[in-house]
């Protein structure tokens, strides 16, 4: 199976996907499209406009969560789900938690407002939401979190989806220069630094530092001379537009 995933290696859903895969030992090759910019081509690959995509054959796949666990099915081993069935029951609500209610504060309220508001669409950044971000939502989900966490190793013994869809979020946060506080948070601050230590999170890291800050037009050029799998074509064609209002 030649696998291809159209998204940005910055985005905390497409890290998860690529995190899955690095983990599961699968080739792919990836069309890393700055978000918001693709082509009428990916809108019909995207009805919502949104990242990651997976292309398996002739096959398409939206939606993080929807990849991820169509990655566990097709390649079981090694397990990125647990195999009792309440631990994969909760497994599955914290991926869901982090995809929403944590995303909600870390990316949509402040990475989106600080990044890419900024350097997608040159717009400036609505410091009421930034604020009410780092006062109320991003507190609010971590005293949950820090209620759930493992002081050490991981959630459910073997590494999970929990434990890689939650450290993506705080990795996309941290280009916003967020960083947990230890003293407030330190199973938190902790848990996040352990699960970021892991290989797959390292390699891609070496590919998300290459397209920090660099203009939309020269990301590809950065990513082809720091080594990313990229595919010969590109669906990163059209100027920036805001996807469909999320619910």
């Amino acid at each position: 199976m030649a696998y291809v995933v159209i998204g940005n290696y910055v985005s905390p859903y497409v890290r998860k996907v690529l995190v899955c895969m690095e983990l599961k030992g699968l080739a792919y090759r990836i069309d890393p499209i700055a978000p918001f910019v693709g082509n009428d081509r990916f809108e019909r690959l995207s009805p919502l406009r949104r990242i990651p995509v997976l292309l398996a054959g002739d096959r398409v796949f939206n939606d993080s969560s929807v990849i991820c666990q169509y990655l566990e099915d097709v390649h079981p081993a090694p397990a990125l789900y647990p195999s009792d069935p309440a631990d994969r029951a909760q497994a599955r609500w914290l991926e869901e938690y982090a995809d929403t209610y944590l995303a909600d504060g870390l990316i949509w309220r402040l990475f989106y407002q600080k990044a890419i508001r900024r350097y997608v669409f040159g717009e400036p950044a609505d410091e009421a939401v930034v604020r009410e971000a780092l006062e109320v939502h991003i507190p609010r989900a971590l005293d949950y979190l820090e209620s759930r966490l493992p002081a050490e190793g991981f959630l459910f013994g073997a590494l999970s989806i929990a434990d890689v869809t939650i450290a993506c979020m705080f990795r996309t946060a941290a280009f916003a220069r967020f960083a947990i506080d230890a003293g407030r948070w330190p199973r938190s601050a902790a848990f996040v630094e352990r699960v970021l230590a892991l290989e797959p999170f390292r390699k891609l890291a070496v590919l998300e530092d290459a397209v920090l800050r660099q203009p939309l037009a020269e990301q590809r050029a950065a990513l082809a001379a720091a080594g990313a799998p990229l595919t010969a074509d590109t669906f990163g064609t059209s100027a920036p537009r805001h996807g469909l209002p999320r619910t």
